[in-house]
Parts: structure tokens; sequence; C-alpha cells
């Protein structure tokens, strides 16, 4: 009876410390889990503090951003106007009354617009004109190379056409409806600010209308 009584005590003993063992066991498990969890919090953590961060200095940096400028304010110097213009279609040449044409009757074909490394009818970019763009003409004797590379990167790739126009009092002029400025050369900041007051300028006669799918002038280059 006493041998039968020191085993079943042993089995509990044996139990019991199973059972301690299965209990840090488990606690060393649940500790690990709960160090694994935190440090994927962790890093999750830190992924959206970063893109937290990042949304801040963009939006610093769109913010602090030169705001566009409004082409109502802008004045530029030596500006010619002309009055009266009558946006007419005709089939015949035109004698236009200032170099180069900027409006006035024009042939029922608009120019596409583009850069050209030759000169482009007159008639048809005036009609270019009528729907808002504007035209850069320059003096090949005066404007080449480096200088006329820069001038073509410089233009916009929409409702602009640059073209030669021999024989021109000043480097580069640009035109739009109505409105021209002879320029002291490439660099002429005049330029860029005459682009942006007049490029699809709602002064226009046709603001808006297509300047392309018409007419390619010869040369076209792009």
């Amino acid at each position: 009876m006493a041998d039968d009584s020191t085993s079943a005590d042993d089995l509990t003993i044996k139990q019991q410390r199973e059972k301690r063992r299965a209990e840090k066991v488990a606690a060393l498990k649940a500790k690990q889990a709960k160090e694994k969890r935190n440090q994927r919090l962790g890093i999750a953590g830190a992924i959206v503090g970063g893109v937290a961060v990042i949304a801040i200095l963009v939006g610093i940096v769109v913010t602090s951003a030169t705001p566009p400028i409004d082409p109502d304010t802008i004045e530029i110097e030596g500006l010619e106007t002309f009055e009266g213009l009558e946006a007419l279609h005709v089939q015949s040449a035109v004698e236009y009354d200032m170099t180069p044409p900027a409006g006035g009757p024009h042939n029922p074909t608009w120019l596409n617009c583009g850069i050209y490394e030759e000169e482009v009818p007159a008639e048809y970019a005036v009609h270019s004109l009528e729907h808002g763009a504007v035209w850069v003409t320059y003096d090949p004797e005066q404007v080449s190379g480096g200088d006329l590379d820069a001038l073509r990167s410089a233009m916009p790739r929409s409702y602009m056409i640059l073209s030669p126009f021999p024989g021109l009092e000043a480097p580069v002029v640009a035109s739009a409806w109505g409105v021209q400025v002879a320029l002291d050369g490439i660099d002429d900041p005049r330029l860029n600010e005459f682009i942006i007051k007049y490029r699809q300028s709602p002064d226009a006669p046709e603001p808006g209308a297509l300047c392309s799918q018409a007419l390619d002038g010869p040369g076209k280059i792009s």
C-alpha cells in the first residue's frame, strides 16, 4: 500500500512539474509573440511616420511654390497694339500693315502649330493667331546655332509657332492677334512674358480653336 501511495505522490509531483514547465513555455511564447507584435507595430509606425513626413514636405513644396502669374498683371515694354483687325477668310495673298503679320484677313485654313526651320505662309499663320496661338519669328542672320537651339527648346508645345522670317529689324519678334513686340534677342525676358500673357488669350477672336489637324507648312520639325 505504501508503494502505491508513493507512486501516486511521485506521479502528482511530475504532473505538477510538467504543468509548471508548460506554463513557463506558454509564458515564454506569449512574451516572444508580444515582442514580435510590438516590433511589427514599430515598423508600421515608422512607415506611417515617414509617409507623414513626406506628405508634409510635399505640402510645403507645393504651397511654397511660386504662384502662377496672372496674365492681366503683365506689362510689356515696347508692346505694339493693332486695333480694328478684321478676321476675314480670303483665298488670295494679303498685304499686311505690320511685319510679321499680327492679325487681319487670312486663309480659311490655319497653320498647324509647331517649330519650323523654313518660312511659313503668313496667311495661314495669321489664322492660327485667330485661334489664340503665339507666333515667334526670328531673323536667321541674327539667330542661329546654339542660340537657335535654345530658342526652340524654350517654346511651349502647344499654341506656338516658331519660324524664321528673314529681314526682321529685330533678332526676334513675338506676335499674337493684335499685339506684337520686337525683342533684343533670345534671352530677352519679354519673350516669356509675352507668351504667358497672350498664348491662348481670351482676347483672340477664336480662343481655344484648334491649332492642329490642318496645314503643315514647309520645314516643320516638331
